[in-house]
């Protein structure tokens, strides 16, 4: 017999409002608060696809690079002097690489949602369409929600979004840089979330009746866990969140931890501010003081990784991205630094989609690579060799998942594979400690 749970967002005042009686004290587990917190298992968006390794990388390789040149043009956006007041939608970063089960009205009905830490707004396609692409679950129809309403125009959440209007309802357009797009009204309704059966009311989304965009096929809409006010983890009002990443081609699910249950589960987590850009208000940036290739610190201008004045530059952390990308004068000391250190020829890796590759001889099934660091402000990130070089016994490649951008840096989730990494919204900074992500 499955316990539930219920929340209000809007109530600061949190409490269960109904539990299954256990039979016997201790003899059955409670349903707690979600005050406490609750788990979402990830499934990422290839693992049902029966892909090779090669194949994996490949398409992660492309939808990081098309992910990446959003992000960077809306940063460069910022630096335009066009102070027009045309009426624009921003371009969001969207799609992602993370899918999270959970359901949405009363009674509730099933929703495959891409997670993304780089936006903000919860949204899921809506009956009647105008538009729609085919998702994997039914499209949701509020007219047989119990639950479902419409938001004023004068609610806080209308008035974070970042294009909207109003008629008689909150309507919204939300854009994603490759012409992908949701449009419709601004609504509150009850999500219950994944096997954990914890389930918040009031939450405010998107109920989208005008979408298109080849990259949300996955799944049935998106859940923002930016910074933002319309993101997930500002309206729990739990105040932290951590996740743990499975590797690449493991078929195991990834936890996605809310509240007192996101703490960090491992020994000596180390910890670094979470830096604002007043610009992009729903990043989660880091300070980057340098990083180390085979234990020698790379001459790297201090200035190389800075954020700037008009809201260019800085390193995000970004589930949705699976390539770091670093800003061209510190990718280009890395990429020296392993081409010196790598005893092995240079290989064109054109067809993976990275830049660096190396090829392993025939009759060599493993290779020793320099370890690479990334310092931060107050943390030393000692990445494991699989985190940074992929290695594919079909073709020989090794290959180094780091690439050159320009205008912004992104901490890719191949990076952050096999460590829980918590963001702590309260207290502002981002903490992290190796872990094995398919045992927590």
């Amino acid at each position: 017999m499955n316990t539930y749970c219920c929340y209000n967002s809007k109530i600061r005042m949190k409490k269960i409002i109904s539990i299954v009686m256990p039979l016997l004290c201790g003899l059955m587990v409670c349903c707690e608060s979600i005050e406490r917190g609750f788990r979402v298992d990830l499934t990422h968006v290839d693992s049902m696809g029966n892909f090779t390794k090669l194949q994996l990388l490949q398409r992660a390789a492309l939808r990081s690079k098309h992910r990446m040149s959003r992000l960077v043009a809306k940063a460069a956006a910022l630096s335009s002097t066009d102070t027009s007041k045309s009426f624009k939608s921003p371009v969001h970063a969207g799609n992602g690489e993370f899918l999270m089960d959970l359901s949405i009205g009363t009674p509730s009905s099933p929703f495959l949602a891409i997670l993304d830490t780089g936006s903000d707004l919860i949204w899921t396609q809506c009956k009647p369409c105008v538009q729609c692409f085919q998702q994997p679950t039914p499209i949701f129809d509020p007219s047989k929600s119990s639950t479902y309403s419409k938001l004023a125009c004068s609610s806080n959440l209308c008035e974070a979004l970042p294009t909207s209007s109003c008629k008689s309802d909150c309507e919204y357009l939300y854009t994603y840089g490759d012409s992908s797009s949701t449009q419709g009204v601004l609504a509150s309704e009850t999500f219950t979330f994944g096997s954990s059966g914890a389930s918040v009311s009031s939450i405010g989304f998107g109920c989208g009746d005008s979408n298109q965009g080849s990259g949300f096929s996955q799944a049935s809409g998106l859940v923002g866990l930016g910074r933002g006010p319309l993101s997930l983890i500002s309206q729990l009002e739990l105040g932290k969140f951590s996740y743990c990443l499975t590797s690449l081609d493991d078929s195991k699910k990834s936890p996605l931890l809310f509240g007192s249950d996101a703490d960090l589960k491992g020994s000596a987590p180390q910890s670094t501010p979470l830096a604002k850009n007043p610009s992009q208000p729903s990043f989660y940036y880091l300070t980057l003081k340098g990083i180390s290739v085979g234990g020698t610190l790379l001459k790297i201008p201090s200035s190389t990784f800075a954020l700037n004045s008009d809201g260019t530059g800085g390193l995000i952390i970004d589930s949705g991205t699976s390539i770091t990308y670093l800003e061209e004068a510190g990718y280009k000391q890395v990429k020296k630094a392993f081409i010196s250190q790598v005893k092995l020829p240079v290989a064109d890796g054109s067809d993976v989609g990275l830049d660096l590759c190396f090829s392993l001889p025939s009759d060599t099934s493993s290779v020793e690579v320099p370890k690479l660091v990334f310092h931060f402000d107050g943390a030393d990130l000692d990445l494991p060799g699989d985190n940074y070089m992929v290695l594919d016994s079909s073709t020989g490649l090794l290959c180094l998942t780091v690439m050159e951008s320009n205008g912004l840096s992104i901490l890719g989730n191949f990076q952050q594979q096999n460590i829980q990494i918590l963001y702590d919204l309260d207290n502002e900074n981002l903490s992290f400690v190796s872990a094995q992500c398919d045992q927590l």
